[in-house]
């Protein structure tokens, strides 16, 4: 039997088998790897910076394809009314009210520093035009209430909770991460990093039933072999049927 399976002609099927068996396997596991990235959420379109007032407005949410879109803000800084995000970073987030002079306010966070006393936190006197990306309220709703805060410090940056706390303000909703801020502070914040909006990915399920369909193939180049060999093995054992023995004399008959 060994003899039968180490022959050249079965050798050639082992080594297809294997080949083939590889090949699918291979490409059964890229066609899933194509099919597990399409689910990833991809970078969208980064279209030019817009008026932050095209975007967002009072008393409406801010659309889900706002969010993160650049956008230019001018106006000027309500000093009084600055606050400071918690726990960020092991450091806090400036967060100032600019008014855009049409009446309503749109919140900026100015850069992360941290500690209260910074003097980054000094809030710029006259007009001010910042560029940023354009971010959605927060939801407070996850936030453990337990940790009481010091005065002026909030734990989100919340349109509805910032309501409450500017009382008098026509509140935009959403605020701006700044990147750039003209003309620039005498001292500045660090920058808090904001990327580009995302588009969620969609899943291409013709690429799972490709993987399948390649290790189908491998299944079945696996069975092939197997009948050849089995086809093999059993014409080497099996040997022709034994005659029956003749005598090639007839004995002759008793006298």
């Amino acid at each position: 039997m060994l003899r039968i399976l180490f022959s050249p002609r079965v050798v050639v099927l082992h080594l297809l088998a294997i080949g083939a068996l590889v090949v699918c396997g291979l490409l059964g596991r890229w066609q899933l790897g194509v099919f597990e990235d399409s689910g990833k959420p991809r970078a969208a379109l980064d279209p030019a910076p817009v008026a932050v007032g095209t975007l967002t407005g009072v008393g409406a949410h801010l659309p889900g394809e706002a969010a993160r879109r650049r956008v230019t803000a001018e106006g000027t800084y309500d000093a009084g009314r600055q606050l400071m995000v918690a726990a960020r970073d092991d450091g806090l987030w400036i967060l100032t009210p600019l008014d855009l002079g049409d009446g309503t306010t749109i919140p900026v966070v100015r850069g992360w520093v941290p500690a209260a006393d910074h003097p980054a936190t000094a809030v710029p006197a006259g007009k001010v035009t910042v560029s940023g990306r354009l971010m959605a309220s927060e939801s407070s709703d996850s936030v453990p209430r337990a940790r009481r805060l010091p005065p002026g410090q909030v734990m989100t940056v919340s349109s509805p909770e910032l309501i409450n706390v500017w009382r008098g303000v026509e509140l935009r909703d959403g605020f701006v991460v700044a990147a750039s801020q003209s003309p620039a502070p005498a001292v500045a914040a660090t920058p808090v990093p904001v990327g580009p909006p995302t588009a969620p990915g969609a899943l291409t399920w013709r690429n799972l039933a490709y993987a399948a369909q390649w290790w189908i193939f491998g299944l079945f180049a696996v069975f092939m072999w197997w009948h050849f060999v089995r086809d093999a093995v059993r014409s080497g054992t099996a040997g022709p049927e034994p005659e029956p023995a003749t005598d090639p004399e007839p004995r002759s008959a008793a006298v």
